[in-house]
């Protein structure tokens, strides 16, 4: 199948015309419009410095059904102990960042989160769509994660910690207000044992675009999401 080259428009191929990697279209921007219209279609962007921006739709795709994610038992005391601090939209900057630069197990080479990359979902956080989830520990940021919101579905586009644990506690507080707020979905588009374990399963690309064309019609909550910080987070005994 053929890769496609975008125009000037806001126009993607359908994601079923992708290259068997996932691999749909090169070219455009990364505008505010452009992304919202390629996460809605099931789309998204992931390339390195120097090259040019790739869109991809990747079949089977990873997603988290929230009331799926497994509260693991050690975890849960993490979460009572109280020893981390845990915000939203605080630290959205500080969060990218970290994610750009902290090493990752079995990643070699430069982060596919480029200077570019950064300064278009720093934009859409200003305008209420991309939001983060910061943990800290003695004041400190040690882990976090961001993605956009868009409907009922968030799309996560990455995480990172410094302390054991970290990453993982901004994953249960954004499962929390996730399923405060009916979320359908989590996309966290490819498949890793770190979200495997977590409650993370894949399914065909077809079942994932009917779940998100129905998810990104309901009402979206754009703006800060900073006013969420004071809440409980659930440690009931559900999927242990």
């Amino acid at each position: 199948m053929p890769v496609y080259q975008l125009i000037d428009e806001y126009i993607f191929p359908d994601p079923a015309l992708c290259e068997p990697d996932g691999l749909l279209a090169i070219g455009g921007d990364l505008s505010k419009g452009r992304l919202i219209e390629a996460y809605s279609k099931g789309i998204f962007p992931w390339y390195s410095e120097g090259q040019p921006i790739m869109w991809w739709s990747p079949d089977p795709r990873m997603v988290l059904f929230p009331e799926n994610f497994i509260r693991h038992k050690n975890l849960r005391k993490t979460i009572v102990s109280n020893k981390f601090v845990v915000s939203f939209d605080s630290m959205f900057e500080q969060v990218i960042k970290q994610c750009s630069s902290v090493p990752r197990k079995n990643q070699d080479g430069d982060t596919w989160i480029t200077d570019e990359m950064k300064n278009a979902y720093i934009e859409l956080h200003k305008a209420g769509i991309a939001h983060s989830v910061e943990v800290c520990f003695q004041n400190k940021l040690v882990g976090g994660l961001y993605g956009l919101s868009l409907g009922g579905c968030f799309f996560g586009e990455s995480m990172f910690h410094t302390v054991n644990d970290a990453s993982k506690v901004a994953l249960w507080y954004l499962v929390d207000r996730l399923s405060a707020w009916e979320f359908n979905i989590i996309d966290v588009q490819q498949e890793t044992n770190h979200l495997k374990s977590m409650g993370a399963t894949a399914i065909d690309r077809k079942e994932f675009l009917l779940l998100l064309s129905d998810s990104v019609k309901k009402e979206s909550f754009i703006g800060s999401w900073t006013n969420l910080n004071d809440y409980e987070p659930i440690t009931n005994n559900r999927n242990q």
